[in-house]
């Protein structure tokens, strides 16, 4: 699986998301709106599971490649799955049997452009 490094993205609206946290405080809205985000890749299965849809050849990943990567069950795995989808991280789409995963980009590049320090 290559790496790829996240442009940081800004909303379709105005502007970016988020400013810095070194920048300024953030305000209600936005930490409402993110830290259900940060909460969910808080669990190292999660964490390990955003990686790999969002280092994904083509920028998708099918649930069969997803979970022999994980001493757990199915039910487990989709449900750290739908945990992401939940948090914005991740979308999904059924093809008959299978369901594949996309990183939202977007969701990603309002997490980083908050924790940018630079």
């Amino acid at each position: 699986m290559s790496k790829q490094l996240l442009p940081l993205l800004e909303k379709a609206d105005d502007g970016p998301c988020c400013v810095p946290l070194v920048a300024q405080t953030v305000d209600a809205t936005d930490a409402a709106d993110l830290a259900p985000a940060f909460k969910a890749l808080g669990d190292p299965v999660r964490l390990q599971l955003m990686s790999m849809i969002a280092s994904a050849d083509g920028g998708e990943i099918c649930v069969c490649d997803l979970t022999p990567a994980f001493e757990l069950s199915g039910p487990t795995i989709s449900h750290h799955l739908k945990t992401l989808r939940e948090a914005g991280l991740v979308t999904s789409e059924r093809r008959g049997t299978w369901v594949y995963y996309r990183a939202d980009r977007a969701r990603l590049g309002a997490l980083s452009a908050l924790l940018n320090v630079a």
